[in-house]
């Protein structure tokens, strides 16, 4: 019943960020949209390809089977479009938090979701926080919270009252890139960062920290701002987060035609950079990792170009305890915190092909996890044709390369669309021997303590 109406109204998804809805009929006393109950809010980057993803055969073992069970009870699909895909993120949250879906919730406990706390103080510190820490935190505090109310809480990195909450956030990832692109255009002050005046009534010289010299704090540490300019930084962010984004740029050029009015340039310029950046926000890196800045002017801006690569590879002894991994390559550096190991549960001995299909089915899953700008296979037709068979079944589009290797196993060729791999030679290859490494010390280990059991 959902797939069919979901075929007749695929043509009018827009391949845009939004959020999306599953809904069924309402019960009484549930909000929900258009007289529905919502089972299940998400966000996405093309609401299109999103969509569709939750329509392959396999979804209990691709997602789980909670979501399995949620698209199975589900009667209609609505969306909501948004200009980017930090807006879809936020505007996920809230809805979230007012909505209170059966599907969102029972996925993942309140104590690991993300919230973004505003500290209440003079100069107000921007944390990003885990349910768990505000909760102990909270309760050492003030006895039991209610997080809904969003007000009381207390961040784990301060002893201060919180003036906002918010969240829940369940993707920690995309929330942390989120604040680096919001702290590019609005700096702020965290908790490395200690005022001046406190340093000065501490008989101490004001020292600037880390982020004054690289351009993410306006100055509070070294007391080159004020309270009243600082407040009106942490105020568009505090509009941004509670999804007021006509207020923020009404309020953003109305203190910027005050500042010319004032011949206070440097600060117009300032404020007309902001506006630029915030409506030229190139945030696909939530989801895809591919982060332009927008900070600078558009002509500098195309020259700055950060990827996430991931490479897979499967080990096996005769085609025996076959094992599988994943690692990643970004900005040039290999990024081991995001490594991941993966036991082959369903593909037979020796199926090389089937064991990746079986890995990426499970990595793709992870929506928590930031997604790729480009997949890296060890191999050539057939494991870039079992990628590309995972990926088309998921609705999700992203370019895949192989490595091809000598009889010494040392890289002889790289295939696929010479547009993907043209500049990035190095962190293919990079990542793919990362992937060998990782994935031939994993085998080892697991073999190990199976020949020790």
């Amino acid at each position: 019943m959902l797939l069919e109406e979901f075929k007749k109204k695929m043509p009018k998804i827009p391949d845009t960020p939004g959020v999306y809805f599953f809904l069924r009929p309402a019960k009484p006393r549930r909000s929900g949209v258009g007289g529905r109950e919502i089972l299940y809010i998400g966000k996405a980057t093309s609401l299109r390809d999103r969509t569709r993803s939750y329509f392959t055969p396999d979804i209990a073992s691709v997602r789980s089977t909670l979501i399995a069970q949620m698209v199975a009870l589900a009667t209609r699909i609505e969306w909501r479009q948004t200009d980017s895909v930090l807006e879809a993120l936020i505007l996920e949250a809230n809805l979230v938090r007012t909505h209170k879906p059966k599907y969102n919730t029972d996925l993942k406990d309140d104590k690991s979701f993300n919230y973004v706390v505003v500290t209440k103080e003079h100069f107000p510190q921007i944390l990003l926080v885990r349910g768990k820490e505000l909760e102990h935190t909270a309760q050492a505090a003030a006895g039991k919270v209610d997080f809904s109310a969003g007000t009381v809480l207390y961040a784990a990195k301060s002893t201060l009252p919180a003036a906002y909450t918010f969240g829940p956030f369940p993707h920690g990832a995309q929330l942390k890139e989120a604040l680096r692109i919001i702290r590019k255009i609005f700096p702020y002050r965290d908790h490395k960062c200690i005022p001046a005046e406190t340093m000065l009534k501490a008989s101490k010289r004001p020292k600037a920290c880390f982020n004054r010299h690289i351009g993410l704090c306006p100055g509070v540490c070294t007391g080159e701002i004020s309270k009243v300019e600082y407040a009106k930084i942490v105020r568009r962010i505090v509009l941004l987060f509670q999804g007021k984004k006509s207020m923020l740029l009404k309020g953003l050029e109305r203190d910027m035609k005050q500042a010319a009015k004032d011949e206070d340039f440097d600060q117009a310029i300032t404020l007309r950079k902001q506006i630029f950046a915030f409506n030229h926000i190139q945030d696909v890196s939530l989801i895809k990792n591919e982060y332009r800045s927008t900070f600078l002017d558009p002509a500098q801006s195309k020259s700055l170009t950060a990827s996430r690569i991931e490479a897979y590879d499967v080990a096996h002894l005769q085609g025996s305890a076959a094992v599988g991994v994943m690692t990643v390559v970004q900005d040039g550096l290999a990024l081991k915190s995001d490594y991941r190991k993966f036991k082959i549960q369903v593909a037979k001995a020796g199926d090389d092909p089937g064991a990746l299909k079986e890995i990426l089915s499970r990595r793709l899953g992870h929506s928590e996890w930031p997604m790729p700008r480009l997949i890296v296979v060890d191999g050539a037709t057939a494991q870039i044709n079992a990628a590309h068979k995972v990926l088309h079944d998921l609705g999700i589009s992203i370019p895949i390369v192989g490595v091809v290797k000598d009889e010494k196993h040392r890289p002889r060729e790289i295939r696929g669309d010479k547009k993907h791999i043209a500049g990035v030679e190095r962190d293919i290859l990079l990542a793919n021997a990362e992937a060998h490494r990782f994935a031939i010390g994993y085998h080892r280990s697991k073999s190990r303590k199976e020949l020790l059991s």
